[in-house]
């Protein structure tokens, strides 16, 4: 075992020797595989991180949770059919909460937007949701200080609202709003919760909207708007039978016929994240095929070289077979003097790649960190060209006659 190992440690030695002294050409050589490698590393850094923040964003929307809208996140084929549609209304909704046995919260939804308010302080187009007490529940937001909706105030279609962080920041800088009256169009309301802060998804702030009671937004505004509803199963395993649930409650509300196609649409979490897949895969493979054609001119690169390296030294390699070198151990050192050109490439464009991808997060405010599957991946990559570009020149250099290798000038 220690001779094998001592064996092997010289060859890498030599290889290394081979390396230096052709120092200009080992770093061309080595410049496909860099290049493939840092190409197929920053790919695979930007997917993870990608990943990881969309499906984290995504999940904020719940996996038990189906929204019944008008429209479908995703149209595919003819809009004009979705938009002819009848709008969602109060009566589907009071439906659905009467008979639906599988949803454990249901709440409708009204967007508008509108100018708030308070004092000399004023913000623009702010989202505006009209809904009830259940939407704490269906769009898991809770406050952070003060309370959420109640019954008492969606029965009594009271004149209070909640805020999200960024909205209360920007209306009450040096100000508790908690109990304070802003005014909503031109009507005032009383501040009685502040929401948890979540920050930004998208490019788009998440704590920049207000929260009313619904019954106090269709008085003022009346009910001609169409509306969401979300449902909530809190066991995501019966969500295929909420939906079936909810789509039998929904046809029969709005008359829809037997074999007629629904004029509603059904929601979830699944659509966007099935989208991003679809759209990604296409292109992440495209990027791939890319840094795959960089390693294969790399390989070539090395082939080209290592033939070189073969030619000129011919007869060194006649020398070692005429002193008892088998043919095992001349390919094992060329092979070696490959695969270590290969890896000094991969090493290269794993740091490279893994900067660059960690750079083009960074401008999305993304962050990731270099896992062990990238590593894997760059070296696995690198070493893997190695072995098949080397392994031609080094079995022909094993194959020498080492009468006629004496004889090479």
């Amino acid at each position: 075992m220690r001779y094998t190992f001592s064996r092997f440690n010289e060859y890498l030695v030599m290889a290394w020797d081979a390396l230096k002294n052709h120092k200009m050409r080992s770093l061309l050589t080595t410049l496909g595989i860099l290049i493939g490698v840092t190409t197929i590393i920053t790919i695979w850094t930007t997917i993870q991180g990608l990943n990881q923040y969309v499906y984290s964003k995504l999940s904020g929307i719940g996996a038990g949770t189906i929204y019944v809208e008008k429209n479908p996140w995703i149209i595919k084929g003819d809009y004009w059919k979705y938009r002819n549609r009848k709008n969602i209304t109060y009566k589907e909704y009071r439906a659905l909460k009467k008979y639906s046995t599988l949803a454990d919260h249901i709440a409708p939804e009204v967007l508008s937007l509108k100018n708030l308010s308070y004092g000399n302080e004023e913000v623009k187009d702010i989202y505006v949701i009209a809904t009830t007490e259940q939407y704490a529940f269906t769009a898991g937001l809770f406050p952070e200080t003060g309370r959420f909706l109640t019954e008492p105030d969606i029965r009594s279609s009271r004149f209070v609202c909640v805020m999200g962080a960024e909205v209360a920041e920007k209306l009450f800088k040096n100000e508790n709003p908690i109990g304070r009256k802003i005014k909503i169009g031109s009507d005032r309301y009383r501040v009685v919760g502040i929401l948890e802060k979540r920050g930004s998804a998208f490019g788009q702030s998440m704590d920049s909207f207000i929260i009313v009671p619904i019954g106090t937004f269709r008085r003022v505004y009346g009910g001609h708007r169409g509306l969401r509803i979300a449902l909530v199963t809190n066991n995501p395993d019966k969500i295929e039978e909420l939906k079936d649930e909810v789509r039998g409650i929904m046809r029969r509300v709005r008359k829809v016929a037997p074999g007629a196609a629904d004029n509603f649409s059904i929601n979830q979490q699944d659509m966007l994240t099935d989208l991003y897949a679809q759209l990604t895969t296409t292109l992440f493979a495209i990027v791939f095929i890319i840094g795959g054609i960089s390693l294969l001119v790399g390989g070539i690169g090395i082939m080209n070289i290592m033939l070189v390296s073969v030619t000129e030294r011919t007869r060194e390699i006649g020398i070692r077979k005429a002193v008892g070198a088998k043919r095992k151990y001349i390919l094992l050192q060329f092979l070696i003097e490959a695969i270590l050109v290969s890896s000094i490439g991969g090493l290269l464009g794993i740091v490279l790649g893994y900067g660059a991808g960690s750079l083009v997060l960074a401008q999305m405010e993304i962050t990731t960190g270099v896992g062990f599957t990238s590593i894997a991946i760059g070296f696995g990559f690198s070493t893997t060209v190695g072995v098949l570009a080397g392994f031609y020149p080094a079995y022909k250099a094993s194959r020498l006659n080492p009468i006629d290798s004496l004889r090479y000038e």
